[in-house]
């Protein structure tokens, strides 16, 4: 959890929107295509500074990635905080397969020209 603390501080403190300070997409600097997690540390700059909708336009897929996370985690310090055991559930296959579908299709939608609106 540090780490992730660490990282939103550092990213909030280091604004990605001035060149120079991270590196470029290699994805969208070799092909011009907006992978998925394109405008993700714009996102993560915006939730560090409390602007839901700036991140939201940036990448929404990665705020809910970061409320997702967030809700894991809060589940899993309120089990250790009652003695329950750590892990619940693993998730099934199926899970990780849906998530890589949703992947794709973001990919493929804010690539395409009607799904402008879901590039960074």
């Amino acid at each position: 959890m540090a780490a992730v603390v660490a990282s939103f501080a550092f990213v909030g403190l280091v604004d990605p929107n001035e060149p120079g300070h991270y590196p470029a997409c290699p994805l969208l600097a070799l092909t011009g295509i907006y992978c998925p997690a394109c405008g993700g540390l714009r996102s993560a700059h915006a939730v560090a500074h409390g602007d839901l909708a700036t991140a939201a336009r940036a990448n929404v897929l990665a705020v809910a990635g970061y409320a997702a996370f967030a809700l894991f985690w809060a589940a899993w310090t309120v089990r250790a905080a009652r003695g329950l055991p750590m892990a619940g559930p693993r998730p099934a296959a199926v899970h990780w397969w849906t998530l890589a579908g949703l992947l794709l299709v973001f990919t493929a939608v804010r690539n395409l020209p009607f799904g402008q609106a879901l590039t960074p």
